[in-house]
């Protein structure tokens, strides 16, 4: 016995010693073992009333849920990439539209002053807004910027469509461009000054 318990040897010194857990008055090896049969006898009473079945679908559900986690987690973890790539592409969009906007604004400007000496124009968005809500004409003859573009005459307003035309075709610009009686509507003297802007502008078309 010694050999198969060898906790024997170390605790021996403590058999029949009182308040102590070999105090074999008060903790009766016969009782306890008695005790311990009925405890092996409700264990063996139990497992045969374990219902088999039950377990087997607390298994499959935990397995279902254990599952569903994991996909919670790749479908988090995509949204989470998905809105990095969406904020990314708003940046590069923004970014992208300001360059184009201040580059056609730029050009809108100077064409139409050269089309209409004393004149200025502008792409601006409306007041407390940004390029992404839109944009507006802004047009002045001399020092005096015009409410609206009803207050130009059918031919200032034919040179801001022109102006804003070119100024977007200048931004990608083509090697040769085909205008067809863009002056029909204007007097000489436009004429002349789209043939100036022409030259000024477009260095690199026919």
């Amino acid at each position: 016995m010694l050999n198969d318990y060898d906790w024997i040897s170390t605790e021996k010194h403590l058999f029949g010693q009182p308040n102590s857990a070999y105090d074999f008055k008060t903790n009766n090896p016969k009782e306890a073992g008695q005790r311990l049969q009925k405890l092996q006898e409700v264990k063996e009473k139990l497992g045969r009333n374990v219902n088999m079945r039950a377990m087997n679908v607390l298994t499959e559900a935990e397995e279902r849920y254990n599952d569903l986690m994991k996909k919670k987690r790749i479908v988090e973890n995509d949204k989470s990439k998905i809105l990095a790539t969406i904020e990314d592409l708003d940046q590069k969009k923004n970014q992208a539209l300001n360059i184009a906007w201040q580059k056609v604004n730029k050009d809108f400007g100077s064409i139409f002053s050269t089309l209409l000496p004393g004149a200025n124009a502008m792409l601006a968005p409306p007041e407390g807004q940004t390029v992404l809500d839109g944009l507006e004409f802004k047009v002045a003859l001399g020092n005096t910027w015009k409410e609206n573009l009803t207050e130009l005459s059918g031919g200032q307003r034919s040179l801001v469509a022109l102006s804003l035309i070119l100024s977007m075709l200048l931004f990608k610009p083509a090697p040769i461009y085909i205008l067809d009686e863009v002056d029909a509507a204007l007097d000489l003297s436009h004429t002349q000054n789209i043939g100036q802007m022409l030259r000024t502008h477009f260095t690199h078309s026919q």
